[in-house]
């Protein structure tokens, strides 16, 4: 049996059916939850697709959100780049007045790659494109044996038929059984034919990338409270934690009866940061400079802030410092 009809069998029996963007062809529901499921797992999407459905039922619903809307149903999620891209291409596809069905128009958009938009045209409108996202490479690496591109061996195997079976069987399997670590070969439809198993080598295909170690970079964050209210800090909207709320990391006022609080550690991709946290009470409040805010220690924990300074926040929140 050709490995896409094994495939196809397998996920009808095993696979995933269950997910909440499944069983639609709605393209505003399948663009979405392909943005999000990038570089993201299943399970941390689901919660996040849900509230974004809820307050944003159409493109043309977040098409009239604001960018500050959005980046606080993000938060948390990861990659905010994502966040405003998302905006963006919602806003383009309004002006255009039709969602596009093909892989070629869909790429356009902002933030979409080659693998993506053949997702979406795969699930949206059920053309035959071929997908090549971390968890296919993974699957086609190891059964075939080889690290070398991989589009054309991925078209060559699409199936004529059952395209959107076949698609959501490779995510289920790199997902599920061909995971990085500790491969399920036993559970595994193509394992007859896997030569990676076959010659022991699923701990080396795909070729694993050299670990460096990440470089360490530190911050200090001045954290200004009065009456309840914390000042918080817009970034940027391209760089860094761009579009989110974020604590001055320059002093900026005097006379402020400060403590230290325990430094904060976050992962990126390709460095660590180490936060220092200085929180500083001041007896009156100042006045906003430009791209800052007083906002209520509560309402900005619920906003648009990454993941550590809310950790700061909801410390605050709790009365633990």
């Amino acid at each position: 049996m050709p490995f896409s009809q094994k495939l196809i069998a397998w996920q009808r029996r095993h696979g995933r059916r269950d997910l909440p963007w499944q069983g639609t062809r709605d393209p505003y529901r399948v663009w979405l939850s392909e943005v999000m499921l990038q570089q993201t797992q299943v399970t941390a999407v689901i919660p996040y697709y849900e509230r974004f459905l809820n307050k944003y039922p159409s493109v043309d619903a977040l098409a009239a959100a604001s960018e500050d809307e959005v980046l606080c149903l993000w938060s948390g999620l990861g990659y905010y780049a994502r966040g405003r891209n998302l905006l963006r291409a919602a806003k383009e596809l309004v002006s255009r007045g039709r969602f596009p069905d093909t892989a070629e128009g869909i790429s356009a958009l902002p933030g979409i790659g080659r693998s993506t938009a053949a997702a979406i045209v795969v699930f949206a409108f059920g053309r035959r494109e071929a997908i090549l996202d971390g968890n296919v490479k993974r699957v086609l690496s190891r059964c075939y044996g080889t690290d070398d591109d991989l589009w054309p061996l991925a078209e060559r195997l699409l199936p004529r038929r059952n395209v959107e079976t076949y698609t959501q069987g490779l995510m289920d399997l790199g997902s599920l059984v061909c995971t990085r670590g500790r491969p399920k070969c036993d559970a595994c439809p193509v394992a007859d034919q896997c030569v990676a198993r076959k010659q022991n080598r699923t701990d080396q295909l795909p070729a694993p990338r050299a670990r460096k170690a990440l470089p360490l970079r530190q911050a200090t964050w001045f954290v200004y409270l009065h009456g309840g209210k914390v000042l918080l800090e817009r970034r940027p909207s391209r760089g860094l934690w761009g579009g989110l709320w974020t604590f001055p990391e320059a002093p900026l006022f005097k006379g402020a009866k400060a403590s230290g609080l325990p430094p904060l550690d976050h992962s990126f991709t390709h460095f660590r940061l180490r936060a220092q946290p200085i929180l500083l009470r001041l007896s009156k409040r100042r006045p906003e400079a430009p791209g800052m805010r007083w906002t209520g220690i509560a309402d900005a924990a619920r906003g648009a802030v990454p993941a550590p300074v809310r950790t700061v926040l909801r410390s605050l929140e709790s009365g633990q410092v």
